[in-house]
């Protein structure tokens, strides 16, 4: 079982940036892989980036360039640099966590955090 706790949203004006953790509990963290969702209100549930338990990366082509994943083995977390905010990124993001290397779609992930909200003014 993993328990999974985001943090760091809020509000931000277009162009600046926000960094959000992902705190994990639970055995074997290093052998999940770990993802970001994002969810604006009236849009389904949509694959941000992804990495595996070696640090291997997975980007959606609407963040490459501005969004950063990384994780922290040890501390048991997972963080999303987000630089060069858009309007369009305000959503309700989520941590998810899967056995083995990430995926990109929602069902296949086992466990999920309570998502926080981040919002971009213009």
């Amino acid at each position: 079982q993993v328990q999974l706790v985001e943090s760091g949203g809020g509000l931000v004006q277009a162009g600046g940036s926000l960094r959000l953790s992902c705190a994990a509990s639970g055995r074997a963290f290093s052998s999940y892989g770990m993802c970001w969702f994002r969810q604006a209100p009236g849009k389904e549930r949509e694959y941000v980036l992804g990495i595996s338990w070696g640090g291997v990366t997975y980007y959606a082509d609407s963040v490459k360039g501005r969004f950063t994943i990384s994780r922290d083995n040890v501390k048991n977390t997972v963080y999303l640099q987000m630089n060069s905010l858009k309007p369009e990124d305000t959503a309700v993001y989520y941590c998810a966590a899967k056995i083995g290397p990430p995926g990109q779609y929602v069902y296949e992930y086992d466990y999920w955090g309570q998502g926080t909200q981040v919002t971009v003014s213009s």
